[in-house]
């Protein structure tokens, strides 16, 4: 099994170019094919402008195509350079329906964390967390700073015996069966708690033919389970997280903090998750 169809979000931010040059990079491994999917806030400004004044509602809707056109004649330069099959997409539908929808004809989603310094990044509240919970598909998340010179060679695995956990693995091995170094990472919660096995999960892979090592950590007192998961991912030069999204109530991470938060909003490298 390969990733042989992978959706990219395209909008007019800042680290846009970043997410596309990696879907880039992963179609031209498994000869896939990339669909650029334009999707940005749906009338941002509407509700500051005068409903009578035609002139400004005209400049705004010209300041829209100019900019979607700006990312579509980027998205296909790129694609040229790239040699990559590609297709540009810009549905008018709302943005979570446009997303699951066409996600869920896609083998891996590859979008941006979320940006609060930059508001071109932003399309709709929770919408990153909402096509995660959503779309039944593996969603790669792209750090919103820095670069990514390796990817899928140096993997850390958030194991947690979760059903969550299960999904991301097998939705991973496309990656997995090239990547050089992967390691099964367990949490200790608490110091009368065991971690979870992660033996049997190193034993599944071995049957994949993947080769996989197994720690368990203790997690980092003042931290939670997903910050933990992080700073192992760091110390180990890890270029890809992959974890379980949600195995609790997304309500209780909200209100709580919780894994899957942690690695949403402060993950410094790509996280694959799976629902």
């Amino acid at each position: 099994m390969n990733w042989k169809s992978i959706l990219v979000h395209l909008d007019n931010s800042r680290r846009c170019d970043a997410r596309t040059r990696l879907a880039f990079d992963i179609a031209s491994r498994f000869d896939a094919h990339v669909i650029g999917l334009y999707l940005v806030c749906q009338d941002l400004l509407h509700h500051v402008f005068d409903p009578s004044d035609r002139l400004q509602h005209e400049a705004y809707a010209e300041q829209r195509r100019a900019a979607l056109e700006k990312a579509r004649d980027t998205f296909e330069h790129a694609a040229r350079l790239a040699g990559v099959s590609a297709e540009w997409r810009a549905p008018g539908s709302p943005v979570f329906d446009a997303a699951t929808l066409h996600g869920r004809h896609a083998d891996v989603i590859v979008l941006g964390q979320d940006d609060p310094d930059d508001p071109a990044a932003f399309v709709a509240l929770h919408f990153v967390e909402d096509v995660v919970i959503s779309v039944g598909r593996p969603v790669l998340i792209v750090p919103r700073a820095g670069d990514i010179p390796t990817f899928g060679e140096n993997v850390l695995i958030g194991w947690d015996d979760s059903r969550e956990a299960a999904r991301a693995v097998f939705d991973a091995l496309p990656i997995l069966r090239r990547a050089r170094f992967i390691e099964v990472a367990t949490v200790e919660r608490h110091r009368y708690e065991e971690a979870p096995a992660g033996i049997e999960i190193s034993a599944y892979l071995d049957r994949q033919g993947v080769r996989a090592s197994f720690s368990s950590t203790p997690r980092i007192r003042g931290e939670n389970t997903g910050m933990t998961l992080v700073d192992k991912a760091s110390s180990a030069h890890a270029d890809l997280l992959v974890a379980g999204a949600y195995a609790h109530s997304r309500g209780l991470e909200r209100v709580l903090g919780g894994v899957t938060r942690a690695l949403l909003e402060m993950s410094p490298l790509p996280v694959l998750l799976s629902h």
